[in-house]
This record gives structure tokens, sequence and C-alpha cells, in this order.
């Protein structure tokens, strides 16, 4: 797949083309499935109590739209700009971090969400491009003093202050996200191993630490390395999840077959709707969905390289930074599903 991306970035130059053609049509070929796979698992949801069916499958559609049209908006917008907005987006990112404390609804014991009447807006999906755009633009006026750790320290302040407000949530899914992101930006900066190793030292001792102190997170925890021995209680969503994904074997039972979207799987059409996938398109359906995922993140990085190639610093950092979002994020969702990782909280 690598080799393919660099075959295709040498057709992209000699043509001069300034759009990914095969991006594009992987980014509409996602689309245009998880609108099918939302109405899918959500049709038993959406029709229960005599609602519309069709509940789900529009609000997604809306979504889509709004996210194209901003899109559009984005893309015409020159990196130039972006970067000298870097400091009014993070400052924003971070008052609305501190906002949802307030005024954001709480749901299951977390305030994620900030309600304006049709519009949810989550402020951690925020941050998370607003450090990528501000990381960027350190590196990229600051580059020459990342050996210098006097003179660098600084600009961990408001990552910390950002990771701090959104596990005052709680977030942890967000934070293990967040920090991710900032860790690996660090290293394709060119960080001091030295200083690397600290970095991730610290930063996997304090997941650990937010872990075993938190009772429910540890309890997530011994319910993910063992959900059969609770399979009614804490691994309840773990153990349908594998139950739908086993149904499916490998060509799964067929688009609308599955049985546990019917009120058995919890957030079937959300969290879990990588194990509805797997029921009705079985393990190929998967892996082809993992394919398209790693598709997306190999060509960010190829965009950056080609950026970085023409001493495009700035946008070669952000789109590595997006694409370590999209790989770690997606990463993470497929993990809980399958049972790799633990349900996040």
């Amino acid at each position: 797949m690598i080799t393919e991306s660099r075959l295709l970035d040498r057709k992209l130059l000699r043509r001069g083309d300034t759009m990914d053609q095969s991006l594009l049509w992987m980014v509409l070929l996602m689309v245009c499935f998880s609108l099918v796979m939302v109405y899918s698992a959500s049709i038993a949801y959406a029709a229960h109590d005599g609602g519309s069916q069709y509940f789900y499958l529009i609000r997604q559609a809306a979504f889509l739209v709004s996210g194209g049209l901003l899109g559009a908006i984005a893309f015409r917008v020159p990196m130039r700009t972006w970067k000298k907005a870097t400091p009014i987006i993070l400052a924003v990112s971070v008052i609305l971090l501190i906002a949802v404390l307030g005024v954001g609804r709480e749901i299951n014991g977390a305030r994620r969400w900030i309600h304006l009447g049709p519009i949810n807006v989550q402020p951690t999906e925020i941050f998370k491009l607003a450090i990528i755009l501000y990381l960027s633009s350190f590196f990229t006026r600051r580059a020459e003093v990342l050996k210098q750790f006097k003179k660098v320290w600084f600009a961990a302040i408001p990552v910390g202050i950002g990771l701090a407000l959104i596990m005052m949530e709680p977030d942890f899914g967000s934070f293990v996200v967040v920090s991710v992101i900032a860790v690996g930006l660090l290293f394709l900066a060119g960080l001091p191993f030295k200083w690397f190793t600290a970095v991730v030292a610290i930063g996997v001792a304090a997941m650990v630490m937010l872990i075993v102190f938190e009772p429910y997170r540890m309890a997530r925890v011994t319910a993910f390395l063992d959900p059969w021995q609770d399979p009614l209680g804490k691994g309840y969503q773990l153990t349908h999840s594998l139950m739908a994904i086993g149904r499916g074997g490998w060509f799964g039972v067929g688009l609308g077959a599955s049985l546990e979207k019917r009120f058995y799987l919890p957030e079937a059409h959300t969290d879990f709707i990588l194990a509805v996938i797997g029921e009705e398109f079985g393990f190929m359906g998967i892996l082809a969905l993992i394919c398209c995922y790693v598709w997306l993140v190999v060509r960010a990085f190829s965009i950056g390289k080609q950026a970085r190639d023409l001493e495009l610093f700035y946008g070669a950092f952000v789109a590595k930074g997006i694409g370590i979002w999209l790989g770690i994020q997606s990463f993470f969702n497929i993990g809980v599903n399958i049972g790799l990782l633990p349900l996040k909280a």
C-alpha cells in the first residue's frame, strides 16, 4: 500500500494535480458506506415507539452535508491564513472546554457536549485540531529550540491545560488521543530521543494513574480482561460486540440481517457500529474498512512528505498531524469493538 501511494504521488506530480483524486474518492466511498450502515444499525432504535425509521439516517446525512460544506470552505483557505489564525483557534477551543464544564449537558456522568438548539458541539474535537495547528506552527517557527529545554518547555502549557480540562469532563478517550497526537508531532519534529522517552514515560505513567485511581475506569479494564466473567453486567457491551462479530464469520450474514442491533447491543449505531458491520459483512468487511482507514493515513503522510519536499513545513506538520489523529482514533474505536482495547471513559 505504501508503494502504491508513492507511485500515485509521482503521477500527481507529473500531471500537476492540485487535488488528490484517490483521497477524494476514498472519502466519498466511506461517506456512502457510513450512510448505509447508520441506517442499517439504527433502524430498530429509530422506529422504536412509533418513531421514524429514517431519523438517524437523516441526521447523519445532515452532519455529512454540513461537514462537507465546512470542508469545502476550509479547502479554500490558504495555509498561511490557518497559521495566522492558530492562536485564535487555540484560544476558542480552550474557552469551549471551560464552557462545557458549566453549560454542557451531563450524560452518563460526563459533560462533553454543548447543545446549541439542533446543533451539538463537542469542544474536545475542536481542541484536537487546534493542538495540531498550534504545534505545527510552533515547530515551524522554533524548530531550532527543540534541543534547548529552557526554551521549549512552555510550549507544553496549552496542551497541559487542555488535557486537564478534558479530564474534568471527564473524557479519558480524548485525553489519550490528544496525548498521542502531541507525542507523535514531537517525534516528527525531531525531539531528542532522551527527552522523547521521558515524555512518553511520563504520559504512560499519568494514564496508568488515571485508571488505577478511578474505580469505574479500573472496572472497565477488568471487564476488558475477562468480559465473560460478568456477561450481564460490566462485560455486557463487549460480549455482545464479540458475539456479533463471531456470528458474522468470514463474509457476514448479509446487509440488514444483524440480530445484535435489535436492542441487544447498546450503542449499535454509534460506538459499536463496527460490530454490526462485522456481523453483516463478516471479517472481510472489517478488513476492507481497516484498509480504507490505512489508505487515508498513508495518503495524509504522503501529502505531508510532498509539502516537506517543497519546504512547506507548516503544511507538512498539519497533514501528518491529521494522519496521526485519524489513525489513532480509528485504531481505538476498532480496538474497543474487537476486544483489543478496554472501553473508553
